[in-house]
């Protein structure tokens, strides 16, 4: 089975940090990795991806800015607009209500175009004349796996779990004591199969939202140790979780000595 693999190194500063540099960006993230026309943007789909990585920063308090907040307002009014009725096109002429925010995303990507040249032309600058560059065929000390395509993958998939749990009515009072290790031998029984489990298979059994939250950094931990692979199959497709020499106890050892 062949797609794209999540892959998270041991160094996770990226993780807890928001990615985006605002509302804009994650809106041209979602586009691209869609490969959806500018023009012609799936107002319902794209809301609800947006509304899905809101929801996901806020499980894990991470800080949200005023701006995504206005931008998820935006984009609900827009949704709104066009569930309505539309004239006939010989009755009058009305003004697309996506007209507004294409202009802004299409200008914003020409500046963030220009960023990333920028930003090419200089690393290629500091590769050539840095005295302290590598020489070829080795590697850096530290090398960044973690993109932010990847932890946004992971965040709008985490945020539409925790999007469903919320509808789920509980009726019984339990102890809020949740463990890492717990939810790390949770998900080895899940897979002690040796194939694939959905991602969102993980976090069915219980639809609290500090289940939720500590089952999902368990799977971070998971993957940055090598325990477990992550693999989509498409853009914002399922995620697969897959055991990859899994040892939790093990897992279990290393997790507690970095704590």
């Amino acid at each position: 089975m062949t797609g794209n693999f999540i892959i998270i190194s041991e160094d996770l500063r990226g993780y807890g940090v928001q990615p985006f540099e605002g509302p804009l960006d994650l809106l041209l993230y979602l586009i691209r990795q869609d490969e959806i026309d500018i023009y012609d943007i799936p107002i319902a789909k794209i809301t609800s991806q947006y509304l899905a990585y809101l929801e996901a920063m806020k499980e894990l308090d991470l800080e949200i800015a005023g701006e995504f907040i206005l931008m998820a307002s935006m984009l609900i009014r827009i949704k709104a607009q066009m569930l309505l009725p539309r004239p006939e096109p010989d009755e009058i002429d009305v003004a697309d209500p996506r007209s507004e925010l294409v202009a802004a995303l299409i200008e914003y990507k020409k500046f963030k175009q220009a960023a990333e040249e920028l930003e090419i032309k200089s690393h290629q600058w500091s590769e050539r004349f840095s005295p302290t560059s590598h020489e070829p065929g080795t590697a850096s000390e530290t090398e960044y796996i973690l993109r932010k395509i990847d932890i946004s993958a992971l965040m709008i998939a985490f945020g539409e779990v925790v999007q469903r749990a919320k509808r789920i009515v509980a009726h019984h009072v339990r102890a809020d004591e949740v463990l890492m290790e717990d939810r790390m031998r949770f998900i080895a029984n899940r897979l002690a199969a040796g194939t694939g489990v959905e991602f969102a298979e993980l976090f069915i059994d219980d639809p609290r939202r500090l289940v939720l939250v500590v089952t999902f950094i368990a799977i971070l931990e998971l993957a940055r140790l090598g325990q477990i692979t992550l693999q989509q199959l498409a853009t914002f497709g399922k995620i697969w979780v897959y055991p990859a020499n899994l040892n939790v106890e093990e897992a279990i050892r290393l997790y507690a000595e970095n704590v």
